[in-house]
């Protein structure tokens, strides 16, 4: 019964004949069944409570502005480090001289290299005056020509009008002395005539005779003198072109002197504003001898170290930490769960160095973690196939450690949909995405007000 002896009496009593026995065996058969019943009402109870899927990244802790990261500060121009202002760590405001170089370049040696530069502005625009001077004079010039070209070419033309009007009277003066020799030949044949009758005397013949060779003489002397005239005319003519032509000359050569200095001028002052933008780019390149701090911030690391070492246009030379940013967290996440995620989505984060106790699929429940909304998500991804997602802190969540600085290891929870905890095991059996999740209209409005607010 008991099981104290080794002489067992279970074969001569038979268990249910007496009551005590049926209520022993029915007593142990009933605590096993209420702790199975107990259990599986536990698990049950567990299988359907909510679970908030989440898509999970690592990252690292950066800041919201690109400006606000750190950054390196480049050499503009080669030459040599001359002096150090400021070691590492040291605080910097915007402005202040890190380093100071010198030049190396045998270009940018002279001292006075940007006196003698104004100097020779100087005397580039002393040229461009005289060049405005001779081409004021030049134009006078030409004006002066061409006043005396015409002039001129009145005087030739009354002398062309007056060679014409000698000309006609040359003509008509030979035309009358042509008449005078028909006349005078005409009286010589009736002299004849009548000499042969006797009615004149020989002296009269005679006396006709002279006539006749003074008319043809008088004759001979209008053409002469009306050649004479027409070849005045032809002179004038011809004096007229060749002045023309002479003035033309001139003019052409004055305008080709005016064209000349006018190019001297445009080329003096092409060669003034290159000067003055030479001179500029020295003076601005002078500026660039000393290093300057781009805003207030940390020295991180000297990328070059000691006094005389040469450097180039664009080498970096320190890395500076800003001094005021605002932080942020990029992790990254697989593509198959990008389209789960949108801007303004809730956020929780574990920083390295901040101890945590985490249930991810119950957040409420976790400890030790932050908040935070999604600002930016890449559209394109990295060289390890995931996408950068930019998270900023939530306004309505816990505050960020005031210790936290950029660069640290952050682990991501972007939280989605509740869904029962069996159908959660159920879709990580299986390898499915977690659900979609669609918000409502209020919490859409919500996630746009907060995300302004991120803004």
């Amino acid at each position: 019964m008991l099981n104290i002896s080794n002489t067992s009496v279970s074969d001569k009593i038979n268990p249910e004949d007496y009551a005590s026995f049926r209520n022993l065996g029915l007593r142990s058969y009933t605590r096993v069944t209420k702790v199975i019943l107990i259990v599986l009402g536990l698990f049950i109870l567990i299988m359907l409570l909510p679970w908030t899927q989440n898509v999970q990244g690592s990252g690292t802790v950066t800041t919201l502005k690109p400006e606000h990261r750190p950054q390196s500060i480049q050499s503009v121009i080669s030459g040599r480090i001359d002096k150090w202002y400021k070691g590492e760590g040291d605080f910097v405001a915007q402005g202040d001289t890190i380093l100071s170089i010198v030049e190396i370049q045998d270009a940018f040696f002279d001292p006075e290299l940007i006196p003698r530069m104004k100097e020779q502005i100087k005397a580039k625009e002393g040229g461009f005056d005289a060049n405005v001077s001779r081409v004021g004079a030049l134009r006078d010039q030409v004006d002066a020509l061409n006043k005396t070209r015409d002039i001129k070419m009145e005087q030739i033309k009354n002398k062309i009008l007056q060679s014409e009007l000698k000309v006609n009277s040359d003509s008509i003066r030979l035309k009358a002395a042509v008449a005078e020799v028909e006349v005078a030949n005409l009286q010589l044949r009736r002299s004849e005539n009548l000499l042969k009758e006797g009615l004149v005397s020989l002296t009269q013949l005679e006396g006709r005779r002279i006539r006749v060779q003074e008319a043809e003489a008088r004759m001979v002397s209008a053409k002469n003198q009306l050649l004479i005239s027409r070849n005045e005319l032809i002179n004038a003519e011809a004096d007229l072109i060749a002045t023309l032509n002479e003035f033309a000359d001139k003019i052409a050569k004055t305008y080709s002197d005016l064209y000349s200095a006018i190019n001297n001028k445009f080329t003096t002052t092409a060669d003034i504003e290159q000067m003055k933008n030479q001179l500029t780019n020295y003076e601005v390149r002078r500026d660039f001898r000393y290093v300057l701090a781009p805003q207030d911030g940390y020295i991180a690391q000297a990328l070059v170290t000691g006094v005389g070492e040469n450097v180039k246009e664009g080498q970096p030379l320190v890395s500076i930490m800003p001094a005021h940013y605002e932080l942020a967290v990029a992790f990254w996440v697989r593509p198959i769960d990008l389209p789960l995620i949108k801007i303004g989505y809730p956020v929780r984060f574990i920083f390295d160095g901040w101890p945590a106790f985490v249930f991810s699929g119950w957040p409420q429940t976790s400890f030790g973690t932050f908040g935070g909304r999604i600002v930016a998500i890449d559209n394109f991804a990295d060289v390890n196939n995931k996408y950068r997602v930019l998270v900023s802190p939530d306004p309505d969540d816990q505050k960020w450690p005031v210790e936290l600085r950029v660069g640290s290891g952050a682990k991501g929870f972007a939280l989605l949909g509740d869904v029962s905890v069996w159908y959660e095991m159920w879709r990580q059996l299986n390898g499915f995405p977690p659900n979609f999740y669609v918000k409502s209209r209020e919490n859409d409005a919500n996630m746009k007000e907060q995300k302004q607010l991120v803004k």
